[in-house]
């Protein structure tokens, strides 16, 4: 008697060109978020700088692991992450951040806008990633949710009431 044969099935879910596009853009812009929270970790300057210049590591890993990701997700997805200075550099939806050393308060100010323009990428693509991939689009909510975290404890660095 022989053993039962094991089928296996080698389709794989392959991400669309869109799906692909909209992953490359989040992955450019938490890339560039996290280049540029690096920038800002090591020039603020000024009353409260420990502070911040800690907080700002804790953004730099979030945006470093969810980079991270998302670059692995398209990898499971059969794309290509691309994730080349020249890449984010030429492709990347936040704006450049000052050359310089930066004060407390105007470092603050610079980091939350770049992370509100990240979380604006996600939430731009998210509907059409959803449609096509569910399971990626809870990604795009932990992208979110930890980005406004950082966000929040970012701008209570400086914020006054």
């Amino acid at each position: 008697m022989s053993a039962p044969s094991i089928k296996r099935s080698t389709s794989r879910f392959e991400a669309s060109q869109k799906l692909q596009g909209h992953l490359q853009r989040v992955l450019v812009a938490l890339v560039d978020l996290h280049v540029q929270g690096k920038q800002a970790h090591w020039n603020v300057t000024g009353r409260g700088f420990r502070d911040l210049h800690l907080q700002l590591d804790e953004l730099v890993d979030t945006a470093r692991e969810h980079s991270d990701v998302v670059a692995e997700r398209l990898r499971a997805l059969q794309a290509v992450p691309d994730g080349r200075t020249e890449t984010v550099a030429t492709t990347t939806d936040l704006s450049p951040y000052p050359a310089g050393l930066v004060s407390v308060g105007d470092t603050a100010d610079a980091i939350v806008e770049r992370v509100a323009q990240t979380v604006e990428v996600v939430r731009e693509v998210h509907d059409d990633v959803d449609a096509e991939d569910p399971t990626t689009a809870d990604l795009l909510h932990a992208v979110i949710d930890g980005l406004e975290k950082q966000a929040w404890m970012i701008s209570g660095e400086t914020r006054v009431v």
